[in-house]
């Protein structure tokens, strides 16, 4: 009876463990399609890739820091400019 009762014992820990290595490839199996299925969509959706995104991102920072530098220079010659004008007119009364 020990070696019956053994026997059954070892059939059902194959069972287990084949049943889990079939969930397993099922697994994986379905993480393939969903990965599959979410790239699709993706692409689908025509979502810009990281590196794009930082690249258009480092353009629009260049952008703004080019055009902090302009604006403070376009001050500076509007500065210039009044002064000018302000001498100008005191030169002529």
């Amino acid at each position: 009876m020990t070696q019956t009762t053994g026997r059954i014992f070892d059939e059902f820990a194959r069972l287990v463990n084949d049943a889990a290595g079939v969930a397993t490839g099922v697994r994986r199996e379905a993480e393939t399609v969903m990965r599959a299925q979410a790239e699709r969509l993706l692409r689908e959706l025509d979502v810009v890739t990281r590196e794009e995104f930082d690249t258009v991102k480092d353009l629009a920072v260049a952008a703004r820091e080019e055009n902090e530098r302009l604006s403070a220079r376009l001050a500076e010659v509007e500065t210039r400019l009044a002064k000018l004008e302000a001498d100008k007119l005191g030169a002529a009364s």
